[in-house]
């Protein structure tokens, strides 16, 4: 049995050509969605911008709503890989680590217009968008129980740990969507220092 030859287009093979249109569907819809927000991005509009046929973009989404959820992942991505190399680059205590992190994240968010847009709208009646944002909550709780114990340098009571973890996930976040939403009269090294002192202080009392 052979193998099928793989068509290449002027030195591109089919797999590459078909990433290429899926790399710019994604940055057109980034691009409408950071300038006019999550309403104005449409299948029709998207290709317009990519320079692309309906027909390649239901190669590779479904419809508009896992369009728009591929895109928050990609933002998701850049953002985590932003945390946790800050943080991971930082010399210090745990809270100084933590500060830099969040330092990092909120600089990146506010200044890109794009991102700062993109993580602040309105999910509306995405569901899976929603849950997109829970999942990212809770993926960050996980970290923070299994790097807790470590980092800190003390025993701790898992379930304790489970529900710090929780707390400060969710109090952070509620934090940074107000400074997003200018209802936080903070600069980004003002808050994530502030973050990181409640959220070393609260997960520090999750003592076995």
């Amino acid at each position: 049995m052979t193998t099928p030859a793989i068509r290449t287009y002027r030195g591109v093979s089919a797999t590459d050509r078909r990433a290429e249109r899926r790399t710019r569907l994604l940055a057109a819809a980034r691009t409408t969605w950071g300038e006019s927000g999550i309403g104005a991005v449409t299948v029709r509009g998207v290709c317009k911008t990519a320079g692309l046929t309906d027909r390649y973009f239901y190669e590779h989404f479904a419809n508009r709503e896992e369009l728009l959820v591929a895109v928050a992942d990609e933002v998701r991505d850049q953002l985590l890989a932003t945390l946790v190399q800050a943080g991971v680059s930082t010399e210090g205590p745990a809270e100084e680590k933590l500060r830099a992190a969040l330092q990092a994240f909120l600089e990146t968010v506010a200044g890109d217009r794009h991102i700062h847009r993109i993580v602040s709208s309105d999910p509306g009646d995405i569901p899976a968008l929603i849950q997109r944002r829970h999942d990212v909550l809770t993926m960050i709780a996980d970290l923070v129980v299994e790097h807790a114990p470590a980092v800190l340098g003390v025993s701790t009571d898992p379930a304790g740990l489970r529900r710090a973890a929780m707390f400060v996930t969710g109090g952070v976040n509620q934090l940074i969507e107000g400074w997003l939403g200018d209802t936080i009269d903070l600069t980004a090294a003002e808050l994530a220092a502030e973050c990181a002192r409640m959220c070393i202080s609260v997960i520090g009392t999750a003592h076995a």
